[in-house]
């Protein structure tokens, strides 16, 4: 059956299609993920990326990067909207799905805490990539030994230490959620990017779930009871983190 989402992101792996996933599993909405479905798919997200890739017969500019979004009959000339960027993609989604708040105002103030959690995940990337994103890990490992310490010790608590006072002080959400009483893709974005730290980092995570008890158990346990989320997680579809944003080298968490 067609939909009217598509998603357009590298196969087999969470990676920043994942932001859009959740999105998308936490309002019920169907979509195809065809790079996950077949290498066709695949093909067809690669196609849309190569040099020579221009403004299309629809008037969308051409992507930088995956993930992008195509949105059946809403483009300028009646066919498909092409978007990309992670938070571009969730902004425009964000209203038609439910997830931006109440009114105009909480429409940007979930997209700045979106854009918050996303500076750390961009952060979590540098740690085992702080040289050269087209280099392996092993030929700047020395370098990322020194950006994952300063990470633990001053990124890490800084972040969490922000979104802990934002859950705390948002008394509408008793500690559940970032704006407002009820699920935004504020929320699910910043749990996917806590998710991938335990992952990347479960040592030093463990160490500071007594400094930040609301965002490292409150908040992250309490989302994957929400009734979209919770389906998914239990579905097996959710792929696990591998040589994405979130990598686990245990030499890069706290000894």
């Amino acid at each position: 059956m067609a939909t009217k989402y598509t998603l357009l992101y590298h196969p087999g792996t969470p990676g920043r299609g994942e932001f859009i996933r959740l999105a998308l599993e936490a309002a019920q909405v169907p979509y195809s993920d065809p790079a996950n479905a077949s290498k066709e798919g695949a093909k067809e997200v690669y196609s849309l990326l190569g040099e020579n890739v221009t403004y299309d017969a629809e008037g969308n500019p051409p992507p930088f990067a995956p993930p992008m979004m195509k949105i059946a009959g809403a483009g300028k000339k009646g066919g498909d909207l092409l978007l990309s960027q992670t938070p571009n993609i969730l902004l425009y989604l964000g209203p038609k799905l439910g997830l931006s708040g109440e009114d105009e105002a909480d429409v940007f103030f979930v997209n700045e805490l979106t854009l918050t959690a996303l500076d750390l995940c961009n952060e979590t990337h540098d740690t085992h990539h702080p040289i050269a994103v087209m280099k392996y890990y092993e030929e700047q490992k020395e370098e990322a030994l020194r950006r994952s310490k300063d990470f633990r010790e001053s990124r890490i608590p800084k972040f969490l230490g922000y979104f802990e006072r934002t859950l705390k002080g948002n008394k509408a959400g008793t500690g559940k959620y970032l704006v407002g009483s009820k699920l935004t893709y504020a929320d699910t974005t910043l749990w996917h990017v806590v998710d991938g730290l335990y992952f990347a980092f479960p040592k030093e995570m463990e160490a500071r779930k007594a400094d930040f008890p609301v965002v490292l158990q409150d908040f992250y346990e309490g989302l994957k009871e929400e009734t979209g989320i919770k389906a998914y997680l239990a579905s097996g579809r959710r792929m696990k983190f591998s040589m994405c944003m979130f990598r686990h080298y245990p030499e890069l968490d706290r000894q």
